[in-house]
């Protein structure tokens, strides 16, 4: 199975998730993706799974799920 990309990181700041794919960080509005994120607490938010071809993230304690395709479309690139 080939990876789309390669997910390296993903960090949570305020309304933000802050994540690093193939090394290029994203910044990516928590209000305009999922309210279920947005109003999750840290520990929830910390709590993810990569799938194994990094085609999406879970986030099993608040049973959400994000594709990075989607999740990019609102990203602004951040370096």
């Amino acid at each position: 199975m080939n990876k789309l990309q390669n997910i390296e990181s993903i960090e949570f700041s305020d309304e933000q998730m802050i994540i690093t794919i193939d090394q290029l960080k994203y910044t990516i509005d928590l209000k305009e993706v999922s309210s279920s994120l947005l109003n999750a607490t840290q520990e929830q938010k910390n709590t993810f799974e990569i799938s194994p071809a990094n085609y999406g993230i879970h986030w099993p304690l608040i049973d959400e799920d994000l594709s990075i395709i989607n999740l990019l479309k609102y990203s602004s690139r951040i370096y």
